[in-house]
């Protein structure tokens, strides 16, 4: 399994980058999970967008779906360029009925994932887990059968993360806040909140991502190493992990 940072920024891009998409791939099967502002751009410099096998969305906030739009249109432009009626399908939860009959376009097709059961994508199983955020968002503990991935998505901490992210081997945290702040109104994490999960579900790697806007983000870092002792990277585009 490889994992991919195509945009890590939280709210709306950087100049020159994107909010959150993450992409993974596994025995030539492509996914990309969130497709937020900016995220189809950068995610040229990777892959072709025919290239996408499935899109896997957590909720439906701008930062994480802005992209959705222009993804469906170069569907369209590309699938009319090589005379293929080739689908991608885009995997969203029901609960917001308006945003997710959005996903389907000609050559797009939504489809609703049940957050109370095992999805299976390709080679990967994705479990989810509902997030503490203003809107309903899940987020995913995916596995190839070999190694497994946690992406918190947007939330605030409590203490079932630990659980749900035990073992993990990469673990990708929402950490919009440094240490001392409250994220619990606007539903995101602090740096060693996201540090307290990795430290007691045992995870190898902690990536804080879905950054802020403000401050010195390796004070993040440094913060989150006073609480998790194992390897802790922020997020960049491009950055990767593999095994």
């Amino acid at each position: 399994m490889k994992v991919t940072i195509i945009g890590y920024w939280g709210a709306y891009p950087a100049a020159g980058s994107a909010t959150s998409g993450y992409l993974l791939e596994k025995d030539g099967f492509t996914m990309l999970v969130d497709c937020g502002s900016g995220v189809l751009s950068r995610l040229q410099q990777y892959k072709r967008v025919m290239d996408l096998d499935a899109v896997l969305l957590t909720h439906y906030h701008h930062d994480h779906i802005a992209d959705i739009g222009p993804l469906q249109y170069a569907m369209l432009v590309q699938s009319t360029l090589h005379e293929t009626n080739q689908k991608l399908y885009i995997y969203g939860h029901k609960e917001d009925k308006q945003q997710f009959e959005r996903l389907s376009h000609q050559y797009t097709e939504g489809v609703g994932y049940d957050p109370g059961e095992t999805l299976k994508l390709g080679p990967f199983t994705i479990d989810f887990q509902k997030t503490s955020h203003p809107v309903p968002c899940y987020g995913m503990r995916i596995s190839d059968g070999d190694n497994t991935i946690v992406y918190t998505a947007d939330t605030s901490y409590f203490e079932a993360w630990a659980d749900f992210a035990e073992g993990a081997d990469l673990l990708i945290t929402d950490t919009n806040f440094y240490h001392g702040m409250d994220g619990t109104g606007p539903g995101h994490m602090t740096s060693t909140e996201a540090a307290s999960i990795a430290r007691d579900a045992g995870v190898d790697t902690l990536w804080l991502s879905h950054l802020p806007h403000f401050g010195d983000h390796t004070r993040l870092r440094q913060e989150a190493q006073n609480v998790f002792q194992g390897t802790i990277q922020l997020a960049e585009e491009g950055l990767s992990w593999s095994k």
